[in-house]
C-alpha cells in the first residue's frame, strides 16, 4: 500500500494473418492495469489498407471504463499497441491519455511510452523553434514529433526511430506503430522493462510477461538494453544504441511495480519479494507473535520474513476490493476515512500479540502510521515495523512519482524519529548493499536510495 505511484505500462501486437488483434490488446492493458490508473487507450491498424487508416480511442479512467465491450468491438486491426498511463510529467487530463496518434508525411504513425525523459526542454525547444504546435505536456509527444521530424530524411521508419532514440535521454520503453511495422525500443540502461512474446505467427510487446499470459503469448525474451526492435511480418530486425556505462534496471520494479507473477530481465518478481523479506528478518530480527504484511504490496516480504524468522506469517487485514479508486482527501481526518475504506483490522488476529508490520516503503508516512494506530486500537500489544525498501532519500527523474526532498520524511529525519512519529515499537529498513542479492544480482539503478543515477542528471530540478 505504498504512496508511490505506478509507471505507465506498454503492449503492442502484430498479427500477419489478419486477426484481429482489439480484444488482445484489451486483456494486455488488463493485465497492465496496476502500473497506471488514470487513463489509458490502444490504436489499431490494417497493414493491407491505405496509410493513416488508424483507428483508436482514449480517455481518462480505468480498461473496463474507457475500452468498453462497444467501443472495442468497433476496433478492427492486425498491428496495434496500448497503454496505460499513471502520470510522472503532464497533467492528468484526457489530452494526456496515449497513445499518441500522429499524421504525418509518410502516413501515421502511433506511440505508446513507458517512462520519463531528462533532456525533455532542450527536445521541445528545438521542435518549437522549427514551428510545432504540442497539444500535450508529455515529453512522449515530444519523443513523437522528433520521429516524425527524422522520418522525412530517413529512409526507413526505424531508421527515424534510432536516430531519435540517440537524442533523447532518461528511462524509456516505446511501443510505436507506423502503416506496416510494429517497434520496439528499451533505453540503453535498461531503465523501464519490455518485453517479447509470441502467439501462433503474431508477435507481442509488453512491459510485463504477465501481459504475455493474460494474452495467449509465449515468453520469447526480454528486450535487451538500448534495443530498438522492428517487427515486419514473420520477422523481427534488431539494432544496437550505443552502449551505457552501466546496465541499471529500475529496483522498484522488484520491489513494488511489477505484478507479483511477472519474471523481469530473468528475475521473477515473486521470489525477488520473498527474499527481500528474508533478509529484513536477519538483519532487522525482532521478538514477535505474528508476521503480517500491508495488503497487497507488502505480503510477499512479509511471507519471506516469516518464513526466516520462524514467526507465523498471518492476514491481519481485511482489503475491501469493490470500492473502486479514491482520490486524495483535502483533510487529514478524511485521508484516515479513505484508509478505513479500504482496510479493515482482522481483530480477533492481532489481540494481544506482538506484530511485525511489512510494508514496501515510508514516503510521506501518514498511510504506515494510520496502519499502526488501527492494529493497536483493535488490541494489538506492539507493532515493530520493517520495509522491504532502502529509506527514500532522493528524487527520481526516470518515471517513478518519488517526491521532491521536502516530502520525503526520511530525508528530513532520523530513523529513530520516523519510528517515533509513525507510532511504531521499532522500525527497520532493508540494507541498500542488500538490493542486488534480493534481485537476483541484476546491476541496479537505486538512486532514489543513495543519489548515484546512472546518468548525469545535474540541473535538473527536483
Amino acid at each position: 500500500m505504498s504512496e508511490i505511484k505506478e509507471a505507465c505500462g506498454v503492449v503492442g501486437i502484430y498479427a500477419p494473418e489478419g486477426e484481429n488483434v482489439a480484444a488482445s490488446l484489451y486483456y494486455g492493458l488488463t493485465a497492465l492495469q496496476h502500473r497506471g490508473q488514470e487513463a489509458c487507450g490502444m490504436a489499431v491498424s490494417r497493414t493491407d489498407k491505405e496509410r493513416g487508416n488508424v483507428c483508436f480511442h482514449k480517455n481518462l479512467g480505468l480498461v473496463s471504463e474507457v475500452l468498453t465491450k462497444e467501443v472495442v468491438e468497433k476496433m478492427d486491426g492486425n498491428i496495434g499497441l496500448g497503454h496505460v498511463r499513471y502520470s510522472t510529467t503532464g497533467a492528468s487530463v484526457a489530452e494526456n491519455a496515449q497513445p499518441l496518434v500522429l499524421s504525418y508525411i509518410k502516413g501515421t504513425l502511433a506511440l505508446a511510452h513507458n517512462g520519463n525523459l531528462i533532456n525533455t526542454p532542450e527536445l521541445k525547444w528545438e521542435l518549437i523553434q522549427n514551428g510545432a504546435i504540442f497539444h500535450t505536456t508529455t515529453d512522449s509527444e515530444v519523443i513523437a514529433f522528433h520521429i516524425a521530424r527524422e522520418r522525412v530524411h530517413s529512409a526507413t521508419v526505424e531508421e527515424a526511430v534510432y536516430k531519435t532514440a540517440l537524442k533523447i535521454k532518461g528511462g524509456f520503453a516505446l511501443v510505436i506503430m507506423s502503416p506496416r511495422k510494429l517497434i520496439g525500443v528499451r533505453d540503453p540502461y535498461g531503465l523501464k522493462p519490455l518485453c517479447l512474446g509470441m502467439r501462433d505467427n503474431a508477435y507481442v510487446l509488453a512491459s510485463e510477461s504477465c501481459a504475455l499470459d493474460s494474452m495467449g503469448a509465449a515468453f520469447v525474451r526480454d528486450i535487451r538494453p538500448g534495443e530498438v526492435i522492428t517487427i515486419t511480418g514473420k520477422e523481427t530486425r534488431s539494432e544496437m544504441l550505443p552502449e551505457a556505462k552501466r546496465c541499471a534496471h529500475c529496483i522498484f520494479e522488484y520491489i513494488y511495480f511489477a505484478r507479483l507473477d511477472s519474471v523481469l530481465d530473468g528475475v521473477r518478481v515473486y521470489d525477488a519479494r520473498i527474499r527481500a523479506g528474508r533478509m529484513l528478518a536477519k538483519s532487522h530480527p525482532v521478538e514477535a507473535d505474528l508476521v503480517t504484511g500491508v495488503p497487497e504490496s507488502g505480503l510477499p516480504a512479509a511471507q519471506g520474513y516469516g518464513l526466516e524468522s520462524g514467526i507465523p506469517f498471518a492476514l491481519a487485514f481485511y482489503k475491501n476490493s469493490y470500492i473502486g479508486r479514491t482520490f486524495i482527501k483535502p483533510t487529514q481526518k478524511e485521508r484516515e476515512s479513505a484508509v478505513r475504506m479500504k482496510l479493515s483490522v482482522l481483530e480477533s488476529v492481532v489481540k494481544g500479540k506482538r506484530i511485525v508490520l511489512v510494508d514496501d516503503s515510508i514516503v510521506r508516512g501518514t498511510t504506515i502510521a494510520n496502519l499502526i494506530r488501527m492494529l493497536k486500537e483493535a488490541g494489538a500489544r506492539a507493532v515493530h515495523v520493517r520495509i522491504s525498501s532502502p529509506p527514500f532519500l532522493y528524487p527520481c527523474y526516470f518515471g517513478t512519482d518519488v517526491p521532491s526532498n521536502s516530502q520525503l520524511i526520511a530525508a528530513n529525519h532520523s530513523e529513530e524519529a520516523i519510528c517515533e512519529m509513525i507510532g511504531a515499537d521499532s522500525l527497520g529498513y532493508m540494507r541498500r548493499e542488500d538490493l542486488s542479492e534480493m534481485a537476483g544480482g541484476l546491476p541496479l539503478c537505486s538512486a532514489c536510495f543513495d543519489g548515484v543515477y546512472p546518468m548525469d542528471c545535474s540541473g535538473i530540478d527536483g
